[in-house]
C-alpha cells in the first residue's frame, strides 16, 4: 500500500541569474512500512527533499501526497496540524527541552495537540528503546545516544504514519549509530512505521530496505 507519493517536485531558490535549482523534478513512491535511505553529497538536494516531504517548506511546483492527501493544498495552519498528527521528525540535533524529563519530552507533541498520551503505547516505545530506567531523567543526564533515542521515541509517540530522519546519527559515534539505527528499524517493523532517512554514510544506508541516491536535485538510482 502506497503511503507517500512525490510527483515532479521542483524547488528553486532565488530568481534570475542567482536562481538555484535545488530539486529538478523528483518522482518517488513509498510503500507503507518501508525503510528508505536517501543518500547524496552536500548540496545534492537531499535535505531540501526531506523538508518538502515533511511540509516544512513549499515547492516551486509539483506535489507531495501522504496517505492520499496532497499536503500543499492545505493552508499553513491545516498543514501544521496534519504534520503534527501524521509525520514524526528526528533531527541530527536532538532538540530536547532541557527542563522536561525524558517522559515529558516524549509526550510533548501529543499534549501540544491537546490530546492525552496513550500511556501503554508510550511505555512500549520507551521499553523497546531501552529508556525505562531513564524515564524520569533530564536531557543533561543522558549520553548522546540516549538523547537520540528519546528524540526517536518522541517522533513515534503520536503514532505518525511517516517518520522523517535528517542525519539522525550525525552526532554519534559509529557503534552508537548502528545501535540507534537498529532500534529505529525494529520500532518501524513493530509498528509498521514508514521511515525515510537522510544520510551521507553508506554503511548506515545499507540498513534500509531501499537506497535512493540523489545528485544535483535529481534521483540517479534506486537500489533495493
Amino acid at each position: 500500500m502506497e503511503i507517500l507519493r512525490v510527483s515532479d517536485l521542483k524547488k528553486t531558490y532565488g530568481k534570475g541569474d542567482t536562481a538555484v535549482e535545488a530539486l529538478k523534478g523528483i518522482n518517488l513512491s513509498v510503500q507503507k512500512g518501508e525503510f528508505i535511505a536517501i543518500v547524496g553529497t552536500s548540496g545534492s538536494g537531499k535535505s531540501t527533499l526531506l523538508h518538502m516531504l515533511g511540509g516544512l517548506d513549499r515547492p516551486t511546483s509539483g506535489s507531495v501526497s501522504i496517505d492520499g492527501k496532497d499536503i500543499f493544498t492545505l493552508k499553513d495552519e491545516e498543514l501544521t496540524i496534519f504534520r503534527r498528527r501524521k509525520i514524526g521528525f528526528v533531527f541530527q540535533s536532538f532538540n530536547l527541552v532541557p527542563v522536561l524529563s525524558v517522559y515529558e519530552n516524549i509526550v510533548l507533541p501529543i499534549e501540544l495537540d491537546g490530546n492525552i498520551p496513550d500511556k501503554e503505547f508510550v511505555d512500549q516505545i520507551i521499553d523497546t528503546l531501552g529508556l525505562t530506567e531513564k524515564r524520569n531523567a533530564y536531557p543533561n543526564q543522558l549520553s548522546g545516544g540516549q538523547q537520540q533515542r528519546v528524540a526517536i521515541a518522541r517522533a513515534l509517540s503520536s503514532a505518525p504514519q511517516v517518520i522523517l530522519a535528517d542525519e539522525p546519527t550525525g552526532n554519534l559515534d559509529s557503534k552508537t549509530s548502528q545501535d540507534v539505527l537498529g532500534l529505529l528499524k525494529v520500532i518501524g517493523d513493530k509498528y509498521s512505521q514508514t521511515i525515510i532517512m537522510i544520510t551521507h554514510n553508506d554503511e548506515i544506508a545499507q540498513m534500509a530496505d531501499r537506497i535512493i541516491r540523489i545528485e544535483d536535485g535529481l534521483i540517479v538510482s534506486k537500489e533495493v
